[in-house]
């Protein structure tokens, strides 16, 4: 990396080195120049070598990230929750040359700095890393790479810029007519959704509040902050916890806007955020596009309008056929994506940047423009011919209150093909199935009723609440007893 993007880098940290995490305010610039001088005089940056960041404190995430931005290197954002297998994986296609943070248990560790002559040394007093100094290079330097999964678990890293990055925070702030960007940040952030509001705030000199987890809101501590100027990032379950509790929905209802996305939302939700006045605003966008690409305003939201929003400045959007045809208006196909933000592949290949991103999910533009999503490609339902979306029926059946959670499956039948299939969560100790048909005729077809109700105590989610629909699969199998499953 540049002297000069270097010294960028830490201008925009010396006028923005300030951050509240869990209300104490923290001066980030120290720290981040030790570790920046550390990582300068251990390793050559002309060499491009691969860092992975695995910090669970915030503080210690920020510092690292920049320091190894700004000295060049490739950055690999991991999760310090993943385990073993999934530590082993991404050692074995990375091998990276340092890491910053937690690491797996030692004597896993130390098989892998064995077969891969890997030295742990302790640097700066700040955190144990580990170097490898042996790892032949085959990208360039100044890549940012953030992991995504799919319904699977399966690790990817999605392979970004500091470019691309900084291209979703100018859309963002064109979209919403701001300078500064404030962010009042529950979510992870070696998670995209983390990440680019460190990014927003960080670079367009805005205030940032971090909070470990969402679950300190209850504390009802005070910021010190005026909410009507900042921006706060949630995920449904999250935001339905919060709106459980008419204090912490009061609470809610004060900020500018509050971002809703990671997984799809469902009508019981949004009539409860209306009723509290929350300035809501659902979200369409992924680790691929360096998060939203179309987002709905709250004003729009608040007069009830259920749609993903319109397209952001830096992004473009098409509906297209499964053999490619453009559609137009209020047609269901498959979304499309040109973005300014769009990640350059999944490590270690990459795009073919003459063509769009096709994604897995089907959706409409409708006539104001709005995106309207259906449901996933893969998680389509095939039942004696017909198609079910699970979306749909999850938001029907969350609609009638008799659960907490929800998630609609096909398990395979000789008959039918697929069987729809309901595997929940309820407090209702009287709720039976009977009462779950009652409660969904008139609001679903008969095709798309659940002939499967299976009850369980937890649903496989991850950190940003999409489930692991493999392992559910699994589960309700073994639940249900199904004979006829092959």
């Amino acid at each position: 990396m540049t002297r000069q993007f270097m010294n960028q880098i830490f201008n925009y940290l010396s006028t923005n080195s300030d951050l509240l995490i869990s209300n104490k305010s923290i001066d980030i610039y120290s720290i981040s120049q030790k570790k920046f001088e550390y990582l300068s005089k251990k390793f050559y940056p002309e060499s491009a070598p691969k860092i992975f960041i695995s910090e669970a404190k915030p503080t210690e995430f920020i510092t690292s990230f920049i320091a190894a931005v700004a000295t060049g290197f490739q950055v690999f954002l991991c999760n310090p929750n993943w385990v073993k297998q999934e530590w082993e994986q991404v050692l074995e296609l990375v091998q990276p040359n340092i890491i910053f943070g937690n690491t797996p248990d030692e004597n896993f560790l130390g098989s892998y700095m064995e077969k891969k002559n890997v030295y742990p040394q302790n640097s700066i007093s700040i955190k144990p890393i580990h170097t490898n100094n042996n790892t032949k290079e085959f990208f360039p330097k100044n890549l940012i790479m953030i992991p995504t999964g799919g319904s699977s678990g399966k690790v990817k890293f999605t392979i970004h810029t500091w470019e691309t990055l900084i291209a979703s925070v100018e859309g963002f702030q064109k979209y919403f007519q701001v300078q500064q960007i404030n962010s009042f940040c529950v979510l992870p952030l070696y998670h995209v959704s983390g990440l680019m509001q460190f990014m927003r705030s960080f670079t367009t000199g805005g205030n940032l509040v971090i909070l470990p987890s969402y679950k300190e809101i209850f504390d009802k501590k005070e910021w010190n902050i005026n909410s009507d100027k900042f921006f706060i990032s949630l995920v449904p379950t999250q935001l339905q916890k919060l709106i459980q509790n008419s204090e912490t929905a009061k609470w809610l209802s004060n900020f500018q806007t509050v971002l809703l996305g990671g997984a799809p939302p469902w009508q019981e939700l949004f009539d409860t955020a209306r009723k509290y006045q929350i300035r809501l605003a659902p979200t369409y966008g992924m680790t691929e596009t360096a998060a939203q690409i179309a987002t709905l305003k709250p004003e729009d939201f608040l007069t009830g309008n259920n749609s993903n929003g319109q397209i952001l400045p830096h992004a473009e959007i098409m509906i297209k056929s499964e053999n490619g045809k453009i559609l137009g208006k209020n047609k269901i196909g498959i979304i499309n994506i040109k973005a300014n933000s769009l990640a350059l592949g999944y490590y270690p290949n990459l795009f073919n940047p003459s063509e769009t991103f096709m994604t897995d999910d089907l959706g409409f533009l409708d006539n104001q423009g709005c995106l309207n999503i259906v449901g996933r490609r893969s998680q389509k339902i095939i039942t004696g011919g017909e198609n079910v979306f699970p979306a749909e029926v999850e938001a029907a059946i969350l609609a009638t209150g008799l659960v907490t959670d929800v998630c609609v499956i096909g398990l395979p039948d000789k008959y039918w093909g697929e069987i729809v299939t309901a595997v929940y969560i309820t407090d209702d100790l009287e709720v039976s199935v009977e009462k779950f048909i009652t409660a969904i005729n008139g609001k679903l077809s008969k095709f798309k009723q659940p002939k499967y109700w299976v009850k369980v105590e937890n649903l496989p989610r991850n950190y940003q609440g999409k489930i692991n629909r493999e392992l559910l699969t699994k589960i309700a199998i073994k639940k249900n007893n199904i004979s006829n499953y092959e």
